[in-house]
């Protein structure tokens, strides 16, 4: 029978196989083998593999990402942890210049099979300096590979396969997942890249959710079932590659398209999927597309802005009931908010 285990154990899972399976396999990062161990995911991993695969690492984000990427120049599989998505801009350079390029300049002689694990999150008191989610930067880099899992089998599955790619992967985590029940096989399994994954089946309208998002979409889906709207979710696990064809095919049933994304809309991941589907599906839309995802301003650090920052479940549910010409409903009609938004919600627990 197939256990539940939460997304952080899955990560811990996923990376103690890999750590067990392969001797080039190490893991790095500022906090790795301290006692909460990256939110618990590098918890107790030291102690297995020794300090010299499980590892601490200083405060130079730019230059321990130029060491990994060396090492991985040389056979070695490193996984380069950040806590905060924030902290690894300081080694976009290494990143994007180098790791991300090293393949193509060097006409396939090489490879990099190097894995960026970087935490997405929000609330806390954050602030716009450790809640960004700039994942839309990354995923515009040819040779780079985004995922973002939403489920614990998705994580632990696409970490796996991570870790084996030849090529340089960012692996996106939002901290509010960590918590979140799903059903996670034994051993050694990979999430093929380049796949979507349907969460819930509809005919009315589809909603393209990314990572937490996703979440929020499923419990925007039960209040709409309850107006008799139907609504399928699709979760983006990879961005890069991205699956087109799940979502045109959706699309093409429904002919209604909202894209939720955990980032800002200009110029992001809902803005590239929205001109996908007009570019290849327009005549099949009804009406045109919505985009949910983060006003145009840095991310608050005040609990009370945050309630007007985030988008949540009945954001997406009036996009949702706004293309089908029905009345958007207020939060006072829902009995309003039921939960903090700095805070994770405790109801998604899942499975999903």
């Amino acid at each position: 029978m197939t256990r539940q285990l939460t997304y952080v154990e899955a990560i811990r899972e996923a990376l103690d196989l890999c750590l067990a399976h392969d001797p080039n396999v190490y893991v790095m990062g500022l906090g790795v083998p301290d006692p909460k161990g990256i939110f618990g995911s590098t918890r107790g991993l030291q102690e297995l593999y020794g300090e010299n695969r499980v590892m601490d690492m200083p405060t130079s984000e730019n230059g321990m990402t130029g060491v990994a990427l060396g090492s991985s120049l040389m056979g070695m599989k490193p996984v380069l942890t950040h806590q905060r998505m924030d902290f690894a801009l300081l080694a976009i350079e290494q990143m994007v210049n180098q790791a991300a390029n090293w393949h193509y300049m060097f006409g396939g002689q090489h490879s990099v099979p190097l894995v960026i694990r970087l935490m997405i999150g929000r609330g806390w008191g954050q602030g716009p300096q450790h809640s960004q989610s700039l994942q839309a930067w990354f995923a515009h880099i040819p040779g780079l590979k985004v995922v973002m899992p939403t489920t614990a089998y998705d994580a632990k599955g696409l970490l796996i396969a991570s870790i084996e790619d030849p090529n340089p992967v960012v692996f996106l985590e939002h901290r509010w997942l960590h918590e979140a029940i799903d059903h996670v096989p034994d051993g050694l399994y990979r999430v093929p890249f380049g796949t979507s994954r349907i969460l819930r089946k509809g005919a009315d309208v589809t909603i393209v959710a990314t990572s937490y998002m996703a979440l929020e979409a499923i419990r925007a889906a039960d209040m709409l079932a309850e107006d008799g709207i139907e609504a399928e979710i699709i979760d983006v696990r990879s961005l890069r590659p991205l699956d087109d064809s799940l979502i045109l095919e959706s699309v093409r049933k429904t002919g209604r398209l909202i894209v939720a994304d955990t980032g800002w809309t200009s110029f992001g991941v809902s803005a590239e999927i929205v001109s996908l589907i007009v570019e290849k599906a327009f005549h099949e839309l009804q009406c045109p597309p919505k985009r949910i995802g983060l006003p145009d301003c840095p991310t608050p650090t005040s609990h009370a802005l945050t309630e007007h920052y985030y988008p949540r479940a009945i954001h997406i549910m009036n996009a949702a009931r706004s293309l089908m010409n029905k009345q958007e409903i207020s939060e006072m009609d829902l009995g309003g908010s039921h939960h903090p938004l700095d805070v994770p919600d405790h109801s998604f627990v899942g499975p999903f």
